[in-house]
């Protein structure tokens, strides 16, 4: 079920001169929740100065009152003895739950589902201050916390002692481990170990609790909102877990991973602190040796080890998601060339050609570019390998089958460079020549023939024709502009015609003959 709609924070927004795309932004909102509450309050004649006494919960009755009276329907479970009856051998709240729906078909009543049944339950637990070891259920939660001991190595080149960090995610209710070296705690390193920590799990669990880190938490309030950094939010719905920061200074919200970085710090740590590493792969190597242990000992005060109870939790784990998470950068606002090409780090990839010359925006991971048009994905394209310039990654379906949304067409183009002289003309033709697909061709072959208009046809040709007998193979934009910018093509016309002047006039040729014997009579 979706989060309810916090009408009077949209509210109080809007009066405060935001428009409704920053408050979608920064409160992390859909667009489309915004809107409505803004066009029904606006409808209703409802502004935040008329409402501002009144509680959440009731401008949200004003508001929307049919969702309303819909969510007010269901029969309320007593959660007091929910708690109660959960602390008691073999009961959990799949069981509590059948037993309510039960109760809610003798009584006439409309039961909650599952979900927001066991939603209330939690949210009770928070209201009253609850401290419940039973929520270690199987596959609900993960824990993740950096470890404060840390550990190092040699680097051979240089000689210094480089700190390694020691990220560490724990199931509480198997208690089996992850632990990941690195190298720093940014926020890349964040959140690659949480995916590293996923596929180690070879699942994941409902919710992620972790610590106030400014990696992952923009801000956490006393009261309002929790707000997620974007890669970390993005991070909780690729995987569909609930991010849930531990309370400020209480680490009692976060026990099993508490109290695994102090048995990590003995398990791996104080083994390890006699041998000395030289290198980062060496010491991970060690860290995912001693790791294997520490979750295949047994328990002390229970039968088995870390790794049994994690194959009896492990059914309880939602799937891993096709593709491993990617960490994404935004750029934004780019425009698409008439070859309906974007360029993103002198590299172009194509779009469909209907938003040629039109802005668009991309997301960039690693492996990735993922082509957006407002909230609209229109295509995606392998990333090309850095280092990689002026290469076309073209999909055939984003081509048209007639050039039909500009007047430009290769004809015009090649009639265009012949008018202005031959060498023009052989400029464009090598321009063609180098290309797929027509189509490319056509931004740079432009780019070339629009010089005429700065510096006229005349020079335009003379820096052609100067180009291709100085041996430039593939004369393009950037070659001819610097010719003309430098007046090199005005300087090679003048020393063409001081050439022509120099020439001497043809005259009678002697032969060897003539100089071996002395003379014409001989």
């Amino acid at each position: 079920m979706a989060n309810k709609i916090n009408a009077k924070l949209i509210l109080e927004l809007k009066a405060s001169g935001l428009s409704r795309n920053q408050i979608a932004a920064t409160r992390h909102m859909s667009k489309h929740s915004v809107s409505d509450v803004i066009n029904i309050a606006k409808e209703k004649e409802i502004t935040f100065e008329k409402v501002k006494h009144l509680s959440e919960e009731e401008i949200y009755c004003l508001i929307f009152p049919d969702k309303f009276a819909i969510e007010n329907l269901y029969e309320h479970p007593d959660y007091e003895y929910v708690h109660q009856e959960l602390k008691r051998v073999g009961v959990t709240l799949k069981l509590l739950w059948k037993e309510y729906q039960d109760k809610c078909k003798t009584s006439g009543s409309i039961p909650m589902g599952y979900t927001k049944y066991c939603k209330g339950y939690a949210d009770y637990t928070i209201v009253n201050k609850l401290t419940n070891h039973l929520e270690n259920k199987p596959g609900v939660k993960a824990e993740v916390d950096w470890s404060g001991p840390t550990m190092s190595y040699i680097d051979t080149s240089t000689g210094e002692v480089v700190t390694v960090y020691l990220f560490v995610g724990t199931l509480p209710y198997s208690q089996y481990s992850y632990v990941e070296p690195t190298l720093d705690m940014k926020m890349d390193s964040f959140i690659r170990a949480h995916v590293h920590m996923y596929e180690f799990f070879d699942g994941v669990p409902t919710r992620l609790i972790c610590d106030n880190l400014k990696t992952g938490i923009v801000s956490h309030p006393r009261e309002g909102e929790i707000v997620l950094t974007q890669d970390y939010e993005a991070l909780g719905e690729h995987y569909t877990t609930a991010i849930m920061p531990a309370g400020v200074r209480k680490p009692k919200q976060k026990p099993s991973v508490e109290g695994t970085v102090g048995k990590i710090a003995t398990a791996i740590i104080a083994k390890l602190r006699n041998e000395i590493f030289y290198s980062f792969p060496d010491l991970k190597a060690a860290v995912s040796k001693k790791l294997y242990e520490f979750n295949h000992e047994n328990f002390q005060k229970r039968e088995g080890s870390r790794y049994e109870a994690y194959l009896d939790e492990k059914e309880f784990l939602h799937p891993l998601p096709v593709i491993p998470y990617e960490i994404a950068t935004w750029v934004y606002g780019r425009t698409v060339n008439l070859d309906y090409h974007v360029v993103f780090e002198y590299n172009r990839y194509s779009c469909p050609y209907q938003y040629a010359k039109k802005k668009v925006d991309l997301r960039v991971t690693d492996t990735k570019v993922e082509i957006y048009s407002g909230s609209d994905r229109i295509t995606t394209h392998n990333r090309f390998a850095a280092g990689r310039k002026n290469q076309y990654s073209t999909h055939a379906e984003d081509m048209p089958e007639k050039f039909k949304f500009t007047p430009w067409n290769e004809d015009r183009i090649q009639k265009w460079a012949s008018s202005i002289g031959k060498y023009t003309g052989e400029v464009v033709e090598r321009i063609f020549e180098a290309v797929t697909i027509k189509e490319q061709g056509f931004n740079p072959a432009l780019a070339v023939l629009r010089l005429s208009n700065k510096y006229s046809e005349a020079r335009l040709e003379a820096a052609c024709e100067f180009a291709i007998t100085s041996g430039i193979r593939k004369p393009r934009y950037h070659h001819l502009n610097s010719i003309l910018a430098a007046n090199q093509d005005q300087t090679y016309l003048e020393s063409k015609k001081t050439q022509k002047k120099t020439v001497p006039p043809m005259g009678y040729l002697r032969g060897s003959s003539y100089y071996a014997g002395g003379g014409m009579n001989d």
